[in-house]
């Protein structure tokens, strides 16, 4: 078996995910190429090497640069704010590294633009670019586009699709990067309605093409961080405050290509709610939900069925002939979040081997970046905008 020699930069919540995927993968699919935990990237030289040593990979490092330029190493993944994804990728792919990197793919439309242009050029030369948008590998939600795809809720009429957090309802909670614009790009709109925008696109096979859109920012200073990792973060205020420049809530109308209307809401203030994903399709025959609480659950309702037959079914997503979960555990016995990533490994690795191009792609992303756009160019003038082309010039 040849190996996918590895190199991860970043090492805190994304990191650790997919850390925990790459150990994973080969354990639980029979795959061509085994995945080789060789080196991860951080800028703290003590944390990044306690960091190696708790997540599993071979050596370390604080230098990316040096790192997607080693001979050893086959995939850059990339884990770090969005501010960093184009310089990293470009001189991953410029090194004819393969490139997994997380979403959204960039901070701007222009940056997502150039990553997938370069992404389209290194494919020539057999170098693969994937953006990491990992709820298409939950297993009810690759059996919902299935479903979708076979006809079964028949012509897609409604998408409504929401994702509802609140781990910064508190106004004391600190100023972390998610809150800068100049790092994160944008807020609950990047950070959590990417994930919406690209699942409804992927499970009815419609793009997103107008969009009517407002966001709110409900507090806007915010305490410097004294320290923070991942979505945890300390500071009372003794370092000074600093300004929220990013959305803690958007929400938008859209029209799908494919005739669908739809409603988004992506918002980081809905108290009580935790990871809230929730996406439900209505069509001509039928319709299907899925809810990411009930990860391993949809919810299906067959209009096709005698009137006294009718109602929502509960299907257990838990069968060996379901998506991914002949490599796991007996029917009835679910699966967790972590999963989404060692299927999203499997599948980048399945493609790399078979010298096909995994999905979605980075010109996919752009396209997801592209709508983002769209929402916060629409709320800022009050009015429907048009969705810009894939395929303009670069």
């Amino acid at each position: 078996m040849g190996q996918l020699r590895v190199g991860m930069v970043g090492y805190a919540f994304m990191g650790a995910a997919h850390s925990q995927a790459w150990r994973t993968v080969n354990h639980a699919f029979d795959l061509p190429l085994s995945a080789r935990m060789s080196v991860v990237c951080g800028r703290d030289e003590d944390k990044v090497a306690a960091a190696a040593a708790k997540l599993g990979w071979e050596g370390h490092t604080t230098d990316w640069r040096a790192l997607v330029e080693r001979d050893d190493i086959d995939l850059v993944d990339i884990c770090t704010p969005g501010d960093t994804h184009r310089e990293i990728a470009l001189a991953a792919l410029a090194a004819g590294k393969h490139v997994l990197c997380e979403k959204p793919l960039a901070n701007s439309v222009a940056e997502a633009r150039e990553m997938a242009a370069a992404a389209a050029e290194a494919q020539a030369n057999g170098v693969r670019a994937m953006c990491g948008f990992n709820y298409r590998r939950v297993p009810a939600v690759a059996l919902m586009r299935q479903l979708v795809a076979a006809g079964r809720i028949g012509k897609i009429r409604h998408v409504r699709a929401v994702y509802l957090q609140d781990w910064i309802v508190d106004p004391n909670f600190p100023l972390v990067w998610r809150l800068r614009k100049d790092v994160a790009g944008s807020g609950a709109l990047g950070d959590i309605g990417a994930h919406i925008v690209d699942l409804t696109q992927f499970v009815t096979g419609q793009s997103i093409t107008k969009v009517s859109a407002l966001t709110e920012t409900f507090v806007r200073q915010r305490p410097l961080p004294t320290e923070a990792a991942g979505l945890s973060a300390a500071g009372n205020g003794s370092a000074g405050f600093g300004q929220v420049t990013v959305d803690d809530a958007a929400l938008f109308l859209a029209r799908l290509d494919g005739g669908a209307v739809a409603t988004y809401e992506a918002t980081r203030f809905a108290t009580g709610r935790k990871n809230g994903l929730r996406v439900e399709l209505n069509g001509e025959l039928g319709s299907v939900a899925f809810d990411f609480e009930r990860m391993n659950e949809l919810e299906f309702y067959d209009a096709t069925l005698p009137t006294t037959e009718q109602g929502f079914s509960r299907i257990l997503v838990t069968e060996p002939e379901h998506p991914y979960l002949a490599a796991w555990w007996p029917p009835g016995h679910p699966i967790g979040y972590e999963h989404s990533f060692t299927h999203e490994m499997r599948d980048l690795i399945a493609a790399i081997a078979a010298g096909e191009d995994p999905t979605p792609s980075f010109a996919d992303a752009l396209q997801v970046q592209l709508v983002l756009d769209a929402v916060e160019r629409s709320a800022a003038a009050s009015a429907w905008v048009d969705v810009e082309a894939v395929l303009a010039p670069v």
